[in-house]
C-alpha cells in the first residue's frame, strides 16, 4: 500500500472536524489497548493482548473491493483492527447479499459480542441485522442503513448534504451556461443512494429549466456506469450535463462520451474524492469541474466505535453514553480547493 491511505484526502481537511467530534471521544478508550494484531486472511483474525481476561469478538463485514471506496473500506478496516489488539476479529467481505447474510449468520454462529457492518444493500441485510439484535449482539451500522432501527449506532456520511451539494454546484452550473438537458445515474439500492438522489432531485425541481432525460441505475460501477451512459447517448442527441454522483461511474460515464465522440459536449459531477478525478479537476479539466468527498475512513471510526464499548466488560454503562447518529460532513471539491484534497500516494 501507498504511504499515504486511501480517503486520506478526505480526512486531513474536511474530516478534521469530524475526528475531533466523532473519534476523539473513542481516542481516550482505546489508546491503552494499542499494539499490535495480525490478520490472516478475509474472514479469519488472531488478537494479542487481552483486556481484563476476556477478549470481545467482533465481527466486521463489508462489500468486497470490487470498487474504488470499497477498496479503501476494506484497507481503513484492516487498519483499524490491527489498533485495536484486544478483541478477536472476524473479518468478511461479500460481493452481494448473499453472502454478506451468510457472512453473518456464521459469525453468530461463531458467537460474536457486536457487529460492524457495511451493508451491500440495505433491504436484504435487515432481517439478518435484526436477528442478530434480537440476540442481543452490540450492532455498529457503517454507511449503508438498515431499513429498521435494529443498530445500537448509525455511522454515515451526510447522503443528503451530498446530494443537495452536489445538484447546487450542477445546477448553477447550468444555469450560468444556458444549459437544459442532464441524465442522472443512481447506485447501489440502499439508504445512501436514496438520500442522495431524493436531495438532489428536490434541489433541480427549483430550476425548471433544467429537464432531466433519463434516470437508471449504475450501481456505483464503472462498467454498468459505462452501458447507461451509452444508453443515454444513443437516446439523446443532446445532453449537457451529467450527474453522476460517484467517482468509479464517472470514469465509465467519461469512457462512453469519448467513445461516441461526444467528450465536448457535455460535462460530469462523481463523487467521493477518487485522487484520478480529484487530479483532473485541479487541473482544469473542462469535462470534470468539480467532485465531493465521501470518505472511506468511516469504517475505522465505526470499527473503533464499536471495540471502545466492549473493551471493559462494561456495554450496558458505556454504550448509554454513545449517540445513536453520527454523521460525517462532505465538502465540494473545485479548481481552487483541489489541493487540499490531492494525495498522489493514496491507493484511492
Amino acid at each position: 500500500m501507498g504511504s499515504i491511505p486511501p480517503g486520506t484526502r478526505k480526512t486531513e481537511k474536511s474530516n478534521m472536524k469530524n475526528r475531533r467530534e466523532f473519534i476523539g471521544g473513542v481516542a481516550s478508550g482505546v489508546a491503552g489497548g494499542v499494539a499490535g494484531a495480525a490478520l490472516v486472511g478475509p474472514g479469519v483474525g488472531v488478537a494479542s493482548a487481552q483486556v481484563d481476561g476476556k477478549k470481545p469478538r467482533i465481527g466486521v463485514s463489508v462489500p468486497a473491493a470490487n470498487h474504488g471506496w470499497t477498496a479503501g473500506i476494506t484497507w481503513w478496516a484492516r487498519r483499524a483492527m490491527a489498533l485495536n489488539p484486544g478483541a478477536e476479529w472476524i473479518f468478511t467481505s461479500a460481493g452481494g447479499p448473499e453472502k454478506q447474510i451468510a457472512d453473518i449468520e456464521d459469525m453468530m454462529a461463531k458467537g460474536v459480542d457486536a457487529l460492524v457492518v457495511l451493508a451491500t444493500e440495505s433491504a436484504p441485510l435487515t432481517p439478518v441485522a435484526e436477528k442478530a439484535h434480537q440476540r442481543g449482539i452490540y450492532i455498529v451500522n457503517v454507511d449503508r442503513g438498515f431499513l429498521k432501527p435494529v443498530a445500537d449506532v448509525f455511522l454515515e456520511g451526510d447522503n443528503k448534504a451530498f446530494g443537495r451539494k452536489s445538484a447546487e454546484f450542477v445546477a448553477e452550473k447550468m444555469k450560468k451556461e444556458g444549459r437544459t438537458n442532464l441524465v442522472v445515474l443512481e447506485g447501489i439500492p440502499s439508504t445512501v443512494n436514496t438520500d442522495r438522489v431524493e436531495a438532489a432531485l428536490e434541489v433541480f425541481k427549483g430550476y425548471p429549466e433544467i429537464k432531466i432525460l433519463g434516470r437508471q441505475s449504475g450501481m456505483w460501477n464503472r462498467e454498468k456506469a459505462l452501458t447507461v451512459m451509452q444508453n443515454f447517448l444513443s437516446q439523446h442527441p443532446k445532453i449537457d450535463a451529467v450527474w453522476a454522483q460517484d467517482d468509479d461511474m464517472l470514469l465509465g460515464v467519461r469512457q462512453a462520451m469519448k467513445e461516441a465522440g461526444r467528450e465536448k459536449e457535455m460535462w460530469v459531477l462523481g463523487g467521493a474524492g477518487m485522487k484520478d478525478v480529484v487530479k483532473m479537476v485541479m487541473d482544469n479539466d473542462p469535462v470534470v469541474p468539480a467532485n465531493i468527498t465521501y470518505p472511506p475512513s468511516m469504517i475505522a471510526t465505526g470499527i473503533h466505535l464499536c471495540f471502545s464499548v466492549l473493551r471493559d466488560g462494561k456495554r450496558k454503562a458505556v454504550a448509554q453514553f454513545m449517540p445513536r447518529h453520527l454523521k460525517i460532513d462532505v465538502d465540494l471539491v473545485t479548481p481552487e480547493n483541489a489541493k487540499d484534497f490531492y494525495f498522489p500516494e493514496s491507493v484511492y
